[in-house]
């Protein structure tokens, strides 16, 4: 296994972070040979570039499927995913889009079908966060844009696809440890990682008769360019410390568990969070 005990110092100027500045890289391959589980699906990934959506875009096509994903800015980490989706033997789509515009979104589910003419898995991933040492220093223009990315924009993609998702399709969301213990730095993003739990509560119970499951995973500190792109380098190197483990954990420890939800091994499984969090005990 990958990892790594302590991250060194290490800080980025701009969210949310470029895989390829990271020291050392993230863990993002997948550790075990694929079995076919998603063979011939279609998977929609937003944040799919780097971190966690780029190891559940690499997981989800060693069991078969193709992989669009959607990307903020990062260029080059987008196309460093296309490359290790083609080592996979997948067919990979980026597409450069803002998820918290409605539109964009209703654009990214159309160039999806366009490309591979199907879509059977939606993994709602992509979020932002920003340190603030005092609840009164978040300003509204910053809660309208964590708001709009980690709360609106897995609200109009859903919206957007849901007419092309059949029974046996699936939604994936991405909350977060922090919906559920809360943190005093990041109030307005674990308020949207909440959120994000009952909206899987709700729509899954929402879309029982059309025979789609929705289910959520809630990591813990995971080695991502959202960390080193949030906190200063002091945190950096104390990301991880406080779990159980003793350490951060990478993106391929967490991406078998959407392989899991999206697959039939999952089948009896619609509404649950699962926690990746290096063993922190949590209710819900």
């Amino acid at each position: 296994m990958s990892s790594i005990e302590t991250p060194p110092p290490q800080e980025q100027e701009s969210q949310p972070g470029e895989e390829r500045e990271m020291v050392p890289a993230p863990a993002f391959r997948p550790r075990y040979p694929g079995a076919a589980k998603l063979d011939g699906r279609v998977a929609l990934i937003s944040g799919g570039d780097s971190g966690i959506g780029r190891a559940v875009a690499l997981a989800m096509a060693r069991e078969g499927a193709r992989v669009a994903f959607v990307y903020l800015e990062e260029d080059d980490d987008a196309q460093d995913t296309l490359a290790l989706l083609r080592e996979e033997g997948s067919e990979g789509r980026a597409i450069k889009r803002d998820i918290s515009s409605e539109l964009s979104c209703q654009e990214i589910v159309e160039e999806t079908l366009a490309h591979f003419g199907r879509l059977d898995i939606l993994v709602n991933n992509a979020a932002e966060q920003h340190v603030r040492r005092r609840f009164e220093e978040i300003t509204a223009e910053e809660l309208e844009r964590v708001f709009g990315t980690n709360v609106f924009g897995y609200f109009y993609l859903t919206k957007a696809a849901l007419p092309h998702l059949g029974r046996g399709a699936c939604i994936i969301n991405t909350s977060s440890i922090t919906a559920y213990k809360g943190h005093p730095l990041l109030i307005d993003y674990a308020a949207t990682r909440g959120a994000i739990v009952s909206l899987t509560r709700s729509l899954s119970q929402s879309l029982l008769d059309r025979g789609i499951r929705v289910n959520a995973v809630a990591p813990g500190p995971i080695w991502t360019p959202l960390i080193p792109a949030s906190f200063d380098e002091e945190m950096v190197s104390e990301h991880g410390d406080s779990a159980p483990l003793g350490r951060v954990g990478q993106p391929n420890e967490v991406a078998p568990s959407y392989v899991f939800l999206a697959s039939e091994d999952a089948s009896y499984m619609t509404g649950q969070v699962l926690h990746p969090n290096g063993g922190t005990v949590l209710n819900g």
